[in-house]
């Protein structure tokens, strides 16, 4: 069973490591969309994967972190890609959310990105 949480949040960020001209380059924000997918049994007791309360209470303090943040500040991302800022949440809740799936963050409508911890 996978069940999710979608939560939001507004930052800017720039990615001074591009080339010149490339609009990412200068200052920018999004409105991004953050979530979380957790993977398990349900609990015959609980009925439950996990309760949707700790989901919220696990991402607080993140969302806290990233919110009207300018997040080449935030430490740890100094290279604040899309892909960079799903797996610094990714290594963040993973210690508490263990059933962790995956993480989509999305920058636009249209564009965002799925980490499932790959690369750990």
């Amino acid at each position: 069973m996978e069940i999710f949480k979608d939560f939001g949040f507004e930052a800017a960020h720039a990615l001074p490591h591009l080339p010149e001209g490339h609009k990412c380059r200068r200052l920018h924000g999004h409105s991004y969309r953050l979530r979380v997918v957790l993977r398990g049994r349900i609990d015959p007791a609980m009925g439950w994967v996990r309760d949707f309360a700790d989901v919220k209470a696990a991402v607080k303090p993140l969302i806290d972190d990233l919110d009207h943040a300018f997040l080449n500040e935030v430490p740890g991302l100094s290279v604040p890609t899309t892909e960079n800022l799903a797996r610094w949440i990714w290594q963040r809740l993973r210690p508490s959310l263990p059933e962790l799936a995956s993480v989509r963050v999305r920058e636009t409508a249209t564009s965002g990105v799925i980490y499932r911890g790959e690369d750990e």
